[in-house]
């Protein structure tokens, strides 16, 4: 470290300040002062990723996981270009991250003269990908920049953001900031609804018959209002990235069941008399396109006043953020509304009928979910990939019981997986993590294998092996008639892999070993493997809409 404070210093300094303990990504030569400054304080754990795509995916994780910001460090041009997908997911994904990434001199900034990794507007491709973008054009500025960075990735909703610091100024010196002490990061303001909105939301709750919750990702801090509207007898149905606000064993909570190709959900939305959709977009991904009939009877809950409508029409929009106009809500309906004892009973019903059917639509992966959650520990993180068996089972049927447990592409890209489960392996503190990929997508980021050993993480990775692109195979029976073309993928032999990486190594070719080898796998600390070998246990069916719908089923079956 240089006697003299500069940017570089400000700017690991001012990380601390912001309570950041773990950042991810490359040294590159327009980055070393940054990252040497962070050394040299030795307070920030630096991650090694072996590629910025995969790093960008860690400080996602990481952030999930914990609650707190992720940090990316990246190269200039193809550097910050190879981090822009783990941006555009933690865009998706709501997730706080501030990305750091050089620039050439300022002198020759955007002269197009050629210099290393000197890229057309760097800055426009980064602001493009996440919430926002800067540029510290000069030392004295640099402070406010951080502020002001900051206070974007934090606010909700909340988002990546990118500072791009020329080389030149990470080297310059600056005077260390006064109220640098008192720093303590950006003040988090509470969108409050208006008064009457929640007035008019309780009289409608307090009159309704057969009410519903729907909560996305952006409620996951109403667990406490939630689990009491659960118990004044309000049913609760949550996107895929709001899984685990309430604990999903819960009763009234049929998780992310939440009606695309399942008939009797699809059918038990009709009977709804007044739902209430807070901190969710009601993406087409999980509505089929927007065709899933909801209750006509809709009143939305965002942050967002853009939201209004943009997916499902609603006879009413609240403004305000999801766990403070929950909160509110129960204020007032409490002691004013009675549980229906015939409607929790349908309710209850339905999520075991619910489940049941759909568990006997998987085949000989029926019973991997309760295999699975026999011995994984409950506080575990699950981490996963886009794959046919996350898909179905691994997003449906596992329960989560937080919403830190809940790792996955909520953009749904491919090979995303591992490197999101090792960012929340780093913030775990003492639980364990699964990560489950496919093959496909375990090997367009194998590299990252090697970040998890370095870092000797505690997590076991299965990896469901059908020899390609499964899910691709569905589709094209679906769409082109049945032409399967470039689908199929050759890899290394995976039990050599983990033999020569010095990883403990499984392979599951029956299905009732699925569980031994788990618990067995789980109990070992440190990075552990467990090839499933679909070729041998069998085709995974296709599921809705590249397969047939869910029908009904007696609970008593």
């Amino acid at each position: 470290m240089s006697d003299q404070y500069n940017v570089s210093d400000l700017i690991a300094e001012f990380l601390e300040r912001l309570g950041v303990d773990t950042a991810f990504g490359i040294v590159s030569v327009h980055n070393i002062p940054m990252l040497d400054a962070i050394s040299m304080r030795n307070r920030i754990r630096f991650v090694m990723a072996r590629g910025e795509l995969g790093a960008s995916h860690m400080a996602d994780g990481y952030a999930r996981a914990s609650g707190q910001v992720g940090v990316l460090f990246s190269s200039t041009g193809p550097g910050a270009a190879n981090s822009v997908a783990g941006l555009v997911e933690a865009r998706f994904a709501s997730s706080p991250l501030l990305h750091f990434t050089g620039q050439t001199s300022t002198k020759y900034i955007d002269r197009g003269m050629g210099g290393v990794h000197d890229v057309p507007d760097q800055l426009g491709m980064l602001a493009a990908s996440g919430k926002s973008a800067y540029r510290i054009r000069n030392a004295t500025e640099a402070f406010a920049i951080l502020q002001r960075a900051a206070a974007d990735a934090l606010t909700f909703p909340r988002g990546p953001v990118s500072i791009e610091v020329p080389t030149d100024i990470q080297r310059a010196a600056v005077q260390r900031p006064a109220d640098l002490d008192r720093y303590r990061g950006p003040v988090q303001p509470v969108l409050a609804p208006l008064s009457e909105d929640i007035d008019a939301l309780a009289e409608q709750l307090i009159k309704s018959k057969r009410p519903m919750l729907w909560l996305g990702r952006g409620a996951i801090g109403a667990r406490e209002p939630a689990l009491k509207l659960l118990e004044l007898g309000v049913g609760m149905v949550t996107s895929w990235a709001g899984r685990g606000v309430v604990p999903e064993e819960h009763p009234m909570n049929l998780g992310s069941l939440n009606g695309a190709g399942l008939v009797p959900v699809e059918e038990f939305y009709q009977t709804v008399d007044l739902m209430i959709v807070a901190g969710s977009r009601l993406r087409g991904h999980e509505t089929a396109d927007f065709t899933v009939p909801l209750p006509k009877n809709l009143i939305q809950i965002d942050l967002d006043p853009s939201a209004n409508g943009r997916t499902y029409p609603n006879t009413s929009f609240v403004v305000g953020d999801a766990a403070l106009v929950l909160s509110e809500l129960l204020k007032r309906v409490e002691g004013q509304r009675r549980p229906s004892p015939q409607y929790v009973a349908e309710f209850r019903e339905l999520k075991e009928r619910t489940r049941k059917a759909f568990k006997n639509s998987l085949g000989p992966y029926a019973s991997f979910a309760d295999q699975l959650a026999a011995v994984m520990p409950e506080d575990a993180i699950w981490a996963r990939d886009i794959t046919i068996n996350n898909s179905t089972w691994g997003n449906k049927l596992l329960p989560l019981r937080d919403s830190r447990q809940n790792i996955y592409p909520i953009g749904a890209g491919i090979g995303q997986g591992l490197s999101l489960g090792i960012g929340a392996a780093l913030a775990a503190d003492g639980r364990k993590t699964f990560v489950m990929t496919g093959d496909g997508g375990f090997f367009l980021n194998l590299g990252e294998l090697y970040t998890a050993t370095q870092e000797r993480l505690d997590m076991v990775i299965l990896i469901m092996n059908d020899r390609g692109y499964g899910v691709i195979r569905h589709i094209q029976d679906k769409n082109a008639g049945g032409r399967r073309r470039f689908d199929v993928l050759d890899g290394p032999n995976l039990e050599d892999l983990a033999r020569i990486s010095d990883i403990p190594y499984w392979r599951v070719e029956k299905v009732d070993d699925f569980g031994r080898a788990v618990a067995e796998a789980a109990a070992v600390k440190g990075v552990t493997m467990i090839e499933v070998d679909m070729t041998k246990i069998g085709d995974h069916p296709p599921y809705y809409p590249y397969g047939p719908k869910v029908e009904s089923i007696d609970v008593a079956t």
